[in-house]
């Protein structure tokens, strides 16, 4: 059974301890994802000597290839990815949506050509759980409707509405022994109306834990922090928050100052098989030709691999030259980033100095150029 405990807080900020069946998770806490139980060029030993406690699998991919059932036979997600610890996954709900055209939605659910081979398929809240189960991750997210950054309030209504109707659906479908955990998901778009709204509603069914929904696709950045803080005031304190998909080193630090528990996204890992590495100061684009010849590490001070071993000089070569060694190199970098930021801000709550930390780091650090962002975005959308 998932239990949550806190242990510190400073100001809104939150450490605490997720207990799993597979292991206790510290938060604030990243999730790597694992899309289709894999994260992108790094093996489960290294994700743990990086301090990863808890990975995302994509119920979409995993359903498309190898297949549920295989899954289940191989002994469930984790056995499968020879992971030692807790598991969570999404509903593929997302990934459906962002499929565009090659997606239909109704009430009953949504019908969605695969990105593999065209073929057609259907997730209603009622299949998406009991693919989840079969994968038996520890924690689960109901099947909702996520709509792109929108000004039309009713399109944003509709869409929270469908999301509460698929919720109540899950939980009525849910079959557990108490091992597993189906989260509630907040919608309502950027409509504080909406958010409050739907935080009752989603509270009124008493889930284990909440995940707010439907930001990160193309909002402005303000606008998206106003809607985390605005949802967490109507959501009990006693369960944890999971942001899904946000996962940029500044939006961490926000939303953390605002509450947030949990995160996962795939940037850190995809934007560092692009040569984009983090560094306190922001990301830089190790292939860019001021780093030919470079001495040092990425970032002094960092402990990764990468960092210890090798000069930024010679991650440029590699990604220049097309070298898939520059992919591992650049990837636990860049995890091993967030993790440290994750490990930092809760020892900084646990000494009630959240509040000088963040400022710190935020003072310094330097977000990618926000047009740059939204492109990279809308390309990953359009791979997906």
């Amino acid at each position: 059974m998932l239990t949550f405990e806190q242990v510190a807080r400073s100001g809104n900020a939150r450490a605490g301890l997720l207990h799993t069946v597979h292991g206790d998770v510290p938060t604030p806490v990243f999730l790597p994802v694992a899309t289709q139980g894999s994260v992108k060029t790094v093996t489960p030993q290294e994700l743990r000597e990086l301090g990863a406690t808890i990975l995302l699998g994509n119920t979409y991919h995993l359903y498309l290839r190898p297949g549920v059932d295989v899954v289940r036979q191989m002994g469930g997600l984790a056995h499968f990815m020879a992971w030692d610890g807790p598991t969570f996954t999404d509903s593929g709900g997302f990934q459906a949506f962002s499929l565009g055209s090659r997606v239909r939605v109704s009430d009953e659910g949504l019908w969605f050509h695969s990105h593999i081979d065209g073929s057609r398929h259907q997730f209603t809240p009622e299949i998406a759980t009991a693919y989840q189960e079969t994968l038996g991750a520890d924690i689960i997210m109901p099947l909702d409707q996520c709509i792109a950054y929108t000004e039309n309030f009713e399109e944003a209504r509709a869409a929270m509405e469908r999301t509460h109707q698929w919720l109540a659906r899950c939980k009525k479908s849910h079959r557990t022994d108490g091992n597993q955990a189906l989260f509630g998901i907040v919608q309502g778009g950027v409509f504080m109306e909406l958010r409050e709204e739907s935080s009752a509603y989603v509270a009124s069914l008493d889930p284990p834990g909440y995940a707010i929904g439907g930001l990160e696709v193309g909002e402005p950045k303000d606008i998206m922090y106003s809607v985390v803080e605005r949802t967490i005031a109507f959501l009990p304190d006693s369960k944890p928050r999971h942001l899904l998909g946000v996962g940029s080193p500044e939006d961490l630090v926000e939303g953390v100052a605002r509450g947030i528990d949990m995160f996962d996204c795939a940037l850190p890992t995809r934007v560092a098989r692009n040569g984009a590495l983090y560094t306190r100061l922001g990301r830089i684009n190790v292939a860019a030709a001021t780093h030919r010849g470079k001495d040092g590490p990425v970032e002094e001070g960092c402990d990764c691999y990468s960092c210890k071993n090798f000069t930024v000089g010679y991650l440029h070569h590699l990604f220049r030259s097309g070298e898939l060694l520059a992919l591992r190199l650049g990837t636990l970098h860049n995890l091993r980033f967030i993790m440290r930021l994750m490990q930092e801000m809760r020892g900084a709550i646990q000494n009630d100095t959240f509040s000088e930390y963040a400022e710190e780091f935020l003072a310094n650090y330097r977000p990618a150029n926000k047009d740059a962002r939204k492109d990279q975005r809308e390309r990953w959308l359009s791979r997906k």
